[in-house]
């Protein structure tokens, strides 16, 4: 009932911004000059017609992927996989690519990420782990921090498109009112989860997609679970502490720019697929940008967003889940304290000092 519905709308949708697009131009053209910022309305409209033409154009690729695999039939098939995984690199390559240029952010790297590698601060993984030779590189299980607009878009833009990874993750439910969201990452290895009473538990998901990963799989997990903000932060420690964890609280406290990290999707993953490497991810840039109001303001406002990957080999990982717990919560409190750094060196560049 859900696609019954929905599924139409873009189209519809397309068709009612094809026949008004020189007053939206007019209209977007009159903001931008009454409004302070250069063309905001402009390059929002922009962005808005590129995510248009992508809805419709996976839409009507998936029609055709579902003909070719005899009207559905063969959807799971290898063939069938990589030909929808060639769809999510090309709609991640147009929207990443058109949302960069628009909103003027360029996304840095700490090292290089290549098809055989994703590079850490001083090493890349097939260093870190030992094999260097791409035909017999581990999966990955990728943890990152949550933070800003559009930074799961961009994360798995560097993994699926750049390092040319084939991602697997676990999302919201409501995601799937979006229609190419519903067609193209149903079709494919992931998750939804929901809330409410018969719904499966997200670490039993967790663990039954990251089981059986390949060389060319990547599992992306945020172990937040939600962008941070100082009211999530602050609501994280008081649910830690009214469950009766009152060191994990006081631990908590300490971190001031990531929310505290749940542990159990983490040690869900790692326990269903023993032979892949960690990669920890940190990234700065986009910080700050809580609702419409500052997204608004930050239009074009030259965005640098840097990654940094961190690897840990599977030979080097804990082997329990205490210390696996311990070895996230380290990371999260390195990564906080990176981000804190980066934070007064902005304010003395912002002063002049």
């Amino acid at each position: 009932m859900r696609r019954v519905a929905l599924w139409p709308l873009p189209l519809l949708l397309c068709w009612v911004y094809l026949v008004s697009v020189p007053l939206l131009i007019i209209g977007a053209f009159v903001m931008s000059y009454r409004l302070p910022g250069k063309f905001r309305a402009v390059r929002s409209l922009g962005l808005f017609s590129v995510y248009v033409f992508v809805e419709v154009a996976v839409l009507v690729w998936g029609f055709g992927l579902w003909l070719v695999s005899g009207f559905g039939r063969h959807l799971g098939s290898d063939r069938s996989l990589a030909r929808h995984y060639r769809m999510l690199r090309w709609a991640l390559r147009v929207l990443v690519g058109a949302g960069t240029r628009l909103f003027a952010v360029e996304i840095h790297t700490r090292g290089a990420v290549r098809r055989s590698q994703v590079a850490g601060p001083d090493d890349d993984l097939e260093s870190a782990t030992g094999r260097a030779d791409a035909a017999d590189r581990p999966p990955l299980i990728v943890m990152s921090r949550h933070a800003g607009p559009a930074d799961s878009i961009l994360l798995l833009h560097e993994l699926a498109v750049v390092a040319e990874r084939r991602p697997r993750i676990v999302l919201k439910e409501a995601l799937q009112l979006d229609p190419a969201f519903d067609l193209l990452l149903n079709r494919l290895p992931n998750r939804f989860v929901g809330h409410g009473s018969g719904v499966r538990p997200a670490t039993e998901l967790v663990g039954e997609l990251a089981a059986g990963m390949g060389r060319d799989d990547v599992f992306v997990i945020f172990p937040e679970g939600g962008n941070f903000t100082v009211q999530r932060r602050a609501r994280a420690i008081e649910h830690l502490e009214r469950t009766g964890h009152a060191d994990t609280a006081k631990r908590a406290r300490g971190l001031r720019n990531v929310l505290p990290p749940r542990v159990g999707g983490t040690l869900a993953a790692l326990a269903a697929c023993p032979e892949a490497a960690a990669v920890f991810v940190a990234h700065t840039g986009l910080d700050g940008i809580e609702g419409v109001r500052e997204l608004w303001r930050a239009i074009p406002d030259n965005k640098v967003l840097d990654l940094v990957w961190v690897a840990v080999p599977p030979a080097d990982l804990p082997v329990d889940s205490e210390g696996r717990t311990e070895m996230l919560w380290r990371t999260w409190e390195q990564i906080d304290a990176w981000l804190e750094s980066a934070k007064a060196e902005a304010g003395d560049a912002s002063t002049g000092c």
